[in-house]
């Protein structure tokens, strides 16, 4: 396992790597300082279940709310770039085709309601999960367009539920850095700031709602990207319990059966009570007995917290996450008079290098390098790495770099990793054991709110405040709460045991009380409009 001198001299070359990249940043982003303007339509401030609603009881129609999401969406993405590709005139179409099925319809509201819960609500789909008829390249560049053949199962069920896919947003290549950034599309922005990242490889998906450009939507989550991006972004994000969402539609795929154990589909969404309106439609009937709809006593929860690993690999949080931690902290105190307790772990100082084995360990997930007449096999990657290095590649530099890491993994004793195994598996019994049915843990997302581009090229080990619950199979909320001094969202996680993803969402509604949730981005320019 890592020692001491190891974990010291990866920080070193990070720090190695911060001397360059660092200064790199303020020029690449110097001339990004253009506001992306706040909502002003009423429409664009309300839930997806409280349109929903409307919507069936014929207050409003889809068609208007459809419309009211595509202006927003073509008013914000040139501050954003975070849609790849629009169906604008598909939508709306399919949302006056709803307004009639409501029109000449006798089914009580009710009965609407539980057969087509998402009755006409617009919605946005990550470039990687298939949407019929769309990009679903997941941001690699080809001499050809190749759209999606069909919907993936969750735009499947979405769309049987009565939603409408308005676009499909942006991601980093094959899903493979926490920038959104690829040589199709381009930088994605954060809207409270665009000079800074909005995370990934989410990061189009949670840009676009967090801007009231959509209202609700779909990521994937193999390290973070259902969490990091809205914790960036100041929405919410969930990490279901594996098998709970089928991945099936997504690219990357991967041929290894135990894919699912770690790598997870789920909702985005700018309002807490619609991840389980979300979460219900999405479910694959043969998954997970999760109890969505269970009631939750706050009251009889017991609450942990962790500030870390504890890896000294990672960043120890910043005062603006200690803060929001205190808060939350404070909260759960005043309210329900509960102690938050800290959360000890055995050996829990392993879990970096544990996450990073175990994911890596991962065979034949689609890459650049996979060869494209047998799945499990690869071509030679030397020369890609070798157009790198000129400057000749089309692919990004961390799809180029996955090869190599793959190969040197791999490559490493199987003895050494059978014991990181043995220790992963009495944390997860501890983990497991600690949590049982009846508590939550809140866990920092990251250790900053959200950092200029290209700042993960040394904040990268950072990953494990992540990975650390995609590796132990644990259901996560991003939650945010509030902002910071400077304007910038902050969040943490909320985590339970497996099957227990009723807690977490829980949870995240009572802090969307306590904190106010999702705050509009330079809501300070509509106070000024509002003044002149």
């Amino acid at each position: 396992m890592l020692n001491g001198f190891m974990r010291w001299f990866l920080r070193f070359l990070v720090s190695l790597l911060a001397i360059g990249v660092r200064p790199l940043t303020y020029l690449l982003n110097i001339k990004r300082n253009k506001k992306c303007p706040p909502p002003t339509n009423p429409l664009l401030f309300k839930s997806a279940t409280t349109l929903a609603m409307m919507i069936r009881n014929k207050q409003i129609t889809s068609e208007e709310v459809v419309t009211a999401y595509i202006e927003r969406c073509k008013e914000v993405n040139p501050y954003l770039n975070a849609i790849v590709e629009p169906r604008y005139d598909l939508a709306i179409k399919e949302a006056k085709c709803i307004d009639k099925m409501i029109a000449s319809n006798d089914r009580s509201t009710e009965e609407l309601a539980k057969e087509y819960p998402l009755l006409g609500i617009p919605m946005t789909v990550k470039e990687s999960i298939a949407v019929e008829g769309m990009s679903n390249d997941s941001g690699t560049v080809f001499p050809y367009r190749n759209p999606a053949k069909k919907d993936a199962d969750i735009v499947r069920r979405a769309r049987a539920a009565g939603a409408i896919p308005i676009a499909v947003t942006n991601t980093p290549q094959l899903c493979m850095n926490w920038e959104t950034y690829n040589n199709v599309t381009g930088l994605t922005m954060n809207p409270y700031d665009q000079r800074r990242t909005t995370g990934g490889s989410s990061g189009g998906e949670s840009a676009l709602i967090a801007s009231a450009a959509s209202i609700i939507g779909v990521g994937s989550d193999i390290a973070g990207s259902l969490r990091l991006p809205p914790m960036f972004n100041g929405i919410f994000g969930h990490k279901p319990t594996p098998k709970l969402v089928s991945i099936e539609g997504h690219v990357p795929d991967c041929l290894d059966p135990e894919f699912e154990e770690f790598f997870a589909l789920g909702p985005i969404t700018r309002y807490a009570e619609d991840l389980p309106l979300l979460l219900k439609v999405l479910r694959q009937p043969t998954g997970p007995d999760v109890p969505l709809d269970k009631p939750v006593d706050l009251t009889r929860l017991k609450f942990y917290y962790m500030e870390g690993d504890g890896s000294n690999v990672t960043d120890k949080i910043g005062s603006d996450i200690k803060m929001a931690m205190e808060k939350a902290k404070a909260y759960i105190k005043s309210t329900y008079n509960v102690d938050v307790k800290e959360l000890k772990i055995a050996n829990i100082e392993h879990m970096w290098e544990i996450s990073v084995r175990v994911l890596f360990n991962i065979q034949h997930v689609r890459n650049i390098f996979t060869d494209p007449e047998k799945r499990d096999q690869l071509i030679s990657m030397w020369p890609e790495v070798l157009k790198k290095m000129m400057g000749l590649s089309s692919h990004s530099l961390t799809c180029v770099a996955y090869g190599p890491a793959k190969k040197f993994f791999d490559a490493l004793p199987k003895n050494y990793y059978k014991k990181l195994l043995e220790v992963f598996e009495e944390i997860k019994t501890d983990f497991s054991e600690a949590l049982s049915d009846d508590a939550v843990l809140l866990f920092p997302t990251f250790p900053y709110p959200a950092h200029l581009h290209y700042r993960i090229f040394y904040r990268f080990l950072n990953f494990g405040y992540l990975t650390i619950f995609n590796a132990l199979g644990l259901p996560a909320t991003a939650c945010p709460i509030g902002l910071t001094d400077k304007g910038l969202p902050v969040g943490l996680q909320i985590v339970a045991n497996k099957c227990n993803d009723h807690l977490t969402i829980a949870v995240a509604r009572e802090f969307e009380k306590a904190f106010g949730g999702w705050t509009p981005p330079n809501k300070e320019l509509l106070n000024s409009i509002k003044t002149a």
